[in-house]
């Protein structure tokens, strides 16, 4: 069977079109009548667009041969693709293996959708059109009902297959360990815009937009003022703290040629003062240990024509309230003519429970943003909005993996979204 869309400015005129086509053998599946959107509404007219249908031994000698539309990436969508109707099939549809087929559209797709109510030129809006098509005709392939030759496309389907996409998402979401509220306030947010029979490429823009806009804008070390940026890396023992104060030590320094010194407040693990000063020797840096707020701002004059000074503090249980007073001690009396920073690192395998009891704690004594790290090493990552949205605090760094200086990035919540949503 060969399916094909046909528009026309009223739907005698689109069927005529697939009648013409196909033949008289052509099988009328579904009538949808399309309104502009954005302000090109005022000057285009309301169209009509029909989904017909003919088997193949009647298509071939009928249809003309069409060159399939090139999508980006290494898909290519046609919209008179030869859909063969499987077989039953376990319902619902696994959501990952729908989004590995279409990842490599979404980027393009979901950021022109993110400008769709701005004023745009009509060469825009079709290539928008475009790819929102393809990347529907995929999805409906995926969702399309048990066959029953007439009843493919019932006039109910859209309401449907949109109700079961829905399903398939908060079930992904929470697979990847979202918190069931977050997941709650995301689709009661989606609902929305489901009335009046919107597409399901519609609403899975919608949700992308929604997660990114959850994420927010990530918030990296900027370096501004006179004095150097003193920047406190905080948080539970393990989580990399060491490893991440090397890593952006040696993005400033290697790749924005910034001067960069290296302190550490961890008096505890001899191993940690070795390895940063390891790191240190590399980036020929020095390395200063300190082992209270006094020698702390000592030596932070010494430092006065720096540009960066990232202080690696001690790791220990959030509950060890002895420890977690020194800190605030340390920080709280850094002078004011410093612009200091605090960061508190926290690893993505940690459990969700944990994190939160880690959240209590450190929102008592510090203002902080947030840095993931050890995202290699779990496949679920909803534990990142989860405390994002828990904390309201901004994120700004993501590691994922031991190589110093590569494996650091600023936050990609794009990145993240679309893992979340099943993609790669």
């Amino acid at each position: 069977m060969t399916i094909k869309k046909f528009q026309g400015r009223t739907e005698e005129e689109a069927i005529a079109k697939a009648q013409e086509e196909f033949g008289p053998q052509t099988v009328i599946m579904n009538t949808k009548e399309i309104k502009p959107k954005g302000l090109s509404r005022i000057f285009k007219d309301t169209t009509y667009e029909v989904t017909a249908a003919v088997e193949e031994t009647e298509a071939s000698s009928s249809s003309k041969k069409l060159v399939p539309l090139q999508m980006p990436g290494n898909i290519n969508v046609a919209a008179d693709e030869p859909i063969s109707i499987p077989g039953p099939e376990p319902d619902p549809v696994p959501i990952k293996e729908m989004f590995k087929t279409v990842e490599n559209t979404w980027a393009s797709s979901m950021s022109q959708a993110a400008a769709e109510e701005k004023p745009k030129d009509n060469t825009a809006e079709v290539n928008l059109e475009k790819k929102l098509e393809s990347l529907q005709t995929l999805l409906e392939k995926k969702l399309a009902p048990k066959p029953e030759a007439k009843e493919i496309f019932p006039k109910e389907a859209p309401a449907d297959d949109n109700l079961k996409f829905v399903k398939m998402i908060y079930s992904i979401l929470l697979e990847n360990e979202v918190d069931e509220k977050y997941v709650n306030q995301i689709m009661d947010e989606v609902e929305k815009v489901m009335k009046g029979g919107v597409s399901v490429d519609h609403i899975l823009s919608n949700i992308y937009q929604k997660m990114i806009l959850k994420f927010g804008q990530p918030q990296p070390i900027e370096l501004t003022g006179p004095k150097p940026k003193v920047v406190f890396l905080i948080g539970p023992t393990g989580v990399g703290k060491t490893t991440t104060a090397a890593k952006i030590a040696s993005r400033f320094k290697v790749e924005k040629g910034k001067k960069v010194a290296l302190f550490t407040a961890d008096t505890y693990r001899i191993a940690a003062a070795e390895q940063l000063h390891t790191y240190a020797n590399i980036l020929d840096t020095t390395l200063t240990i300190v082992y209270s707020s006094e020698e702390l701002n000592e030596e932070l004059e010494k430092a006065a024509d720096y540009d960066l000074v990232l202080v690696d503090t001690a790791g220990f249980s959030h509950k060890n309230e002895e420890q977690r007073n020194e800190m605030k001690e340390l920080i709280d009396n850094v002078p004011e003519e410093y612009d200091k920073e605090v960061y508190l690192v926290l690893s993505a395998t940690t459990k969700y429970r944990d994190l939160l009891d880690i959240a209590d704690i450190y929102k008592k004594n510090f203002q902080f943003k947030l840095i993931f790290t050890k995202l290699d090493e779990t496949i679920c990552l909803g534990n990142i909005l989860n405390m994002k949205l828990y904390t309201g605090a901004d994120l700004s760094y993501a590691t994922y993996g031991q190589n110093v200086p590569e494996d650091i990035e600023i936050f990609n919540s794009q990145k993240i979204v679309k893992f979340l949503l099943g993609g790669k």
